[in-house]
C-alpha cells in the first residue's frame, strides 16, 4: 500500500498538463495579438497594452520596439514556464510514480535517461533562474511604471533565486562528486 501510494501523485501530472493547455492557449493568444497589432490593428494592440499594464504619458497608437520587446519576452517566459513543466511532469513522474520506458525512442529526451530527485531539483532550479530573469527584465524594461520598492523587491527575489540554485548545486556537487556516476 505505501509503495502503490505514489500512483496518487498521477493526477497532479495529468493537472499540470492540463495547465501546459492553458499556457500554450495563452501563448497563442498573444501571439496572434502581436501579429495584429503589426498588420494595424488598434484593438490587438489594446490588448497587448492591457495584457503589460504598459502605460505611457500618451495613448499608444502604433506598435513600437518597447511593446514589441516586452511581448517577445513575455512569450519566451511562456515557453521557459512550458518547458518547466515538462520537467517536472516527465521528470517527476518518471522518478517518483513509474518509468516511461521510452529508452529507444528518436524523440526521447536526453536528459531523462539520467534524472533522479537531485538532478531534477537543479534543472528546476536553473530553470526558476532563467523565469526570473525574463520577469526582472520585463520589468527593467517597463521600469517607469513600477515603484522602486517593486524593482528593488523583485531584484531581491531574483538574488535569493540565484544563491539558492549555487546552494542546491554546490550540495549536489559535494553528495555527488565528479568522478562518481551516480546521474
Amino acid at each position: 500500500m505505501i509503495f502503490a501510494s505514489r500512483w496518487l501523485q498521477l493526477p497532479l501530472y495529468l493537472g499540470l498538463i492540463l495547465a501546459q493547455g492553458v499556457y500554450v492557449y495563452h501563448f497563442w493568444v498573444e501571439l496572434v495579438h502581436l501579429l495584429e497589432a503589426a498588420f494595424g490593428s488598434e484593438i490587438a494592440l489594446q490588448a497587448l497594452v492591457d495584457s503589460m499594464s504598459y502605460k505611457a504619458d500618451a495613448p499608444v497608437t502604433h506598435l513600437n520596439e518597447t511593446i514589441i520587446m516586452l511581448v517577445v519576452l513575455a512569450l519566451i517566459d511562456v515557453v521557459m514556464i512550458s518547458n518547466l513543466l515538462i520537467m517536472v511532469i516527465m521528470g517527476g513522474y518518471d522518478t517518483f510514480v513509474s518509468r516511461l520506458n521510452v529508452e529507444g525512442h528518436p524523440d526521447e529526451p536526453e536528459w531523462l535517461d539520467h534524472v533522479n530527485a537531485s538532478v531534477l531539483k537543479v534543472k528546476l532550479a536553473m530553470s526558476i533562474i532563467g523565469i526570473s530573469s525574463i520577469h526582472l527584465l520585463k520589468t527593467f524594461i517597463n521600469a517607469e511604471n513600477y515603484t522602486n520598492k517593486v524593482l528593488i523587491a523583485q531584484t531581491v527575489i531574483h538574488i535569493t533565486f540565484l544563491l539558492s540554485a549555487m546552494a542546491i548545486a554546490y550540495t549536489d556537487r559535494l553528495m555527488h562528486p565528479a568522478g562518481s556516476n551516480s546521474h
